[in-house]
């Protein structure tokens, strides 16, 4: 297997030495100021999602400042793309702080779960979007289809939360079933269970900090795409087709969805840079503006992400997380 590997490594190299040579010389010598430009771009991303989870757990009842929901964010984040498992990490941590933050369990849950579905959402609706402008896709329905499915996904959640009673027939079959592999009785952790869900009567989201979530959720995307471009203008690319590049992003983030390895890596490269070149960029080009942009989006932000993490953890040592 190791030789294989060897063998494999050296053909790639050596098919790929030219576009490798190339981005290396543009790598030298790139524009600052475009550079620079692209971590600002990076860092609103970042804003942006710790603001709509902000604006969801302000939307039910409890409000902490922004500052929290940053370092929070940031240290989610570095936590998710660089352990192995890392969502599970991401999402018991992220559940501790809104805990610390005052939140019930119930309302925890529910803002990282339709964190979740808005950020997933809001990437299937740019996709698509781009799909359609890059007359991928036949028609307008297309479009129409996917708008309205992540529409009505969030809107079940919302209303889920808001009665939470049409809950309790699926909580009892599932509850029933799961304590007969257990061998327990069947009501067996039932009133625990039902007083989770009636927490989730205290959720209640007006309309305007849903939008607001909404918005953020496809300007947390839209800001790292357009990190991406200015990477690809740092390097000497500006003529990359803006559409392209927008299906060649969502290609690569659709990647990182599959943690195969931690923050993608390789896997998300590759989609990338396949889907630059299909958008018209040369090779050496596009592993150039790729390699900067991972610089930025992996490299830089998950260090300050454990930068953040560690700053939390020595904050909370002393005192135990909630249950």
């Amino acid at each position: 297997m190791a030789v294989l590997v060897v063998i494999v490594l050296g053909v790639e190299l050596v098919l790929g030495w030219s576009a490798l040579a190339g981005a290396l010389a543009q790598l030298r010598a790139p524009h600052w100021n475009w550079v620079a430009a692209a971590v600002a771009a990076e860092l609103a991303s970042m804003g942006t999602y710790a603001r709509m989870q902000r604006a969801l757990l302000r939307g039910a009842g409890t409000k902490v400042s922004i500052k929290r929901h940053v370092a929070t964010a940031y240290a989610a984040h570095s936590l998710s793309a660089t352990l192995p498992g890392g969502p599970v990490f991401s999402t018991t941590f992220n559940f501790q702080q809104l805990r610390r933050f005052g939140a019930s369990p119930a309302v925890a849950s529910w803002c990282i779960a339709l964190s979740g579905v808005l950020s997933a959402g809001a990437l299937v609706v740019i996709g698509a979007v781009g799909g359609l402008l890059a007359r991928n896709t036949g028609s307008w329905h297309t479009l129409v289809f996917y708008a309205v499915g992540a529409v009505v996904v969030a809107f079940g959640v919302r209303q889920l939360a808001e009665h939470p009673q049409l809950l309790d027939r699926p909580v009892r079959a599932v509850l029933g079933g799961v304590n007969r592999v257990r061998k327990r009785p069947p009501g067996h952790g039932h009133d625990r269970l039902l007083g989770f869900v009636e927490q989730l009567r205290e959720v209640r989201v007006h309309p305007a900090n849903f939008a607001l979530a909404v918005v953020l959720a496809l300007l947390n995307w839209l800001f790292d795409a357009l990190c991406l471009w200015l990477c690809c203008v740092a390097v000497g690319a500006d003529e990359i087709n803006p559409v392209g590049l927008v299906i060649a992003y969502c290609a690569g983030m659709a990647a990182a969805s599959v943690p195969i390895v931690p923050g993608g890596l390789g896997v998300v490269d590759g989609a990338l840079v396949l889907g630059l070149v299909a958008g018209g960029l040369e090779s050496s080009y596009a592993v150039a503006a790729v390699v900067l942009y991972r610089l930025i989006s992996f490299g830089f932000i998950i260090g300050l992400g454990w930068l953040f993490w560690l700053a939390i953890r020595r904050k909370y040592r002393s005192a135990p997380a909630p249950e």
